[in-house]
């Protein structure tokens, strides 16, 4: 499984952002730009991920990677977030509500 840590992912500009994390916690707090389909309807909306590689966040890092795993064996080319936003907001770095 590919992993990036939220360093990389802050240096990153062109890769899309899906946050497995529920709706609750998204409209918490999110990185900018990052999509939200949680992992309990991952499953159901297999259509609304980017085409393409993409990188995967939730809050620490746990949900993002079983749902990394999950993609993989489908074929999809994502990369998993160690950390999550948990680590992205550590760091400082910007949120949106």
């Amino acid at each position: 499984m590919k992993s990036i840590t939220v360093q990389q992912l802050h240096e990153q500009s062109d890769v899309p952002l899906v946050d497995v994390r529920e709706v609750d916690e998204f409209t918490a707090g999110h990185v900018p730009g990052a999509v939200n389909i949680p992992l309990s309807t991952l499953g159901d909306n297999l259509d609304a991920l980017p085409d393409g590689a993409f990188n995967v966040i939730c809050q620490l890092g746990g949900r993002s990677a079983r749902a990394v795993q999950a993609l993989e064996a489908r074929g999809y080319d994502a990369t998993n977030v160690e950390g999550g936003t948990g680590e992205w907001v550590s760091a400082g770095f910007a949120v949106e509500q």
